[in-house]
């Protein structure tokens, strides 16, 4: 197929809270399928360097478009769409991992790919962690879940760590944060548990939305219960994806929201410690 790649675009961004919207617009449906069966080419928000908590060491990041989900509490709902991502040939972004190899060893980081969710286009990152798997590079999924599916057993030996956002355990609640049911994610996350693939669990504390302590139980319950979560973040709301939602002109019902307090903080990881898991 012709090239629909956009290398005029940077592919680095100095934060994955840039808005990018519109900059797959120009390929084709065609092009999209083929791209999404090949692993070929990929839709990328941007790179960003130097995470330091988007798993082990310092980090290369690379945020995909497209996701399924629409969280209530969304950061970044412009990687909900895929043609808003940058069109990625896999060589540009293999290169684009090379470059910081070496520091990438030495600081005893690796690469993550996030989004969005990134199952949406698993080819392309299963094939993007290959070649990176090959340099020696250390590589992390962060996913919802929801796709695991598309993971075969022999896709996560590439995968070294697995970056699980929980938003919920009770069905119902999980429905009103993304629209869609949590069976999948629990399925997924047992399934890592039966194969011993590392997990850190995230979730996301929102006050009034997802602090309720008996439902933060449950998580912390489940999560203990997988014997093979080695660390749980509990990542604090906050309000740098607000201008995001009102620039696409989409209401956001968290837009008066507060990020919560250090106490209510506290007690949420306490409900993880109590329960032998490191979190923080």
């Amino acid at each position: 197929m012709s090239d629909p790649s956009n290398p005029e675009v940077p592919l680095i961004a100095a934060s994955p809270y840039d808005l990018r919207v519109s900059l797959g617009e120009q390929v084709s449906e065609s092009h999209v399928r083929a791209a999404l069966a090949s692993g070929e080419l990929g839709f990328v928000h941007s790179f960003t360097t130097g995470s330091a908590v988007d798993g082990p060491g310092l980090r290369v990041v690379a945020w995909l478009a497209g996701c399924q989900f629409r969280c209530i509490y969304c950061h970044n709902p412009d990687t909900w769409r895929m043609s808003n991502g940058i069109p990625v040939r896999l060589s540009q972004a293999v290169e684009q991992i090379r470059k910081y190899r070496h520091d990438l060893q030495v600081m005893k980081g690796g690469l993550t790919i996030s989004g969005g969710e990134p199952l949406m286009q698993h080819r392309f990152v299963l094939r993007v962690f290959a070649e990176a798997k090959a340099m020696g590079i250390h590589t992390a999924l962060d996913t919802n879940g929801y796709l695991g599916d598309r993971l075969n057993d022999s896709a996560l030996d590439a995968i070294d760590l697995v970056l699980l956002d929980i938003k919920a355990m009770t069905p119902d609640l999980h429905q009103r944060y993304t629209g869609m049911g949590n069976e999948n994610v629990i399925g997924f996350a047992r399934r890592l548990a039966k194969a011993r693939k590392p997990i850190w669990v995230r979730f996301v504390l929102v006050p009034t939305w997802t602090d309720d302590i008996e439902e933060i139980r449950r998580i912390a319950e489940f999560a203990a219960s997988l014997g093979n979560v080695e660390r749980v973040d509990v990542l604090p709301f906050h309000q740098m994806g607000r201008f995001k939602w009102e620039k696409l002109g989409m209401e956001y019902k968290l837009k008066d929201t507060q990020p919560p307090s250090a106490a209510v903080l506290e007690e949420a990881i306490a409900q993880f410690r109590s329960l032998g898991l490191n979190a923080f």
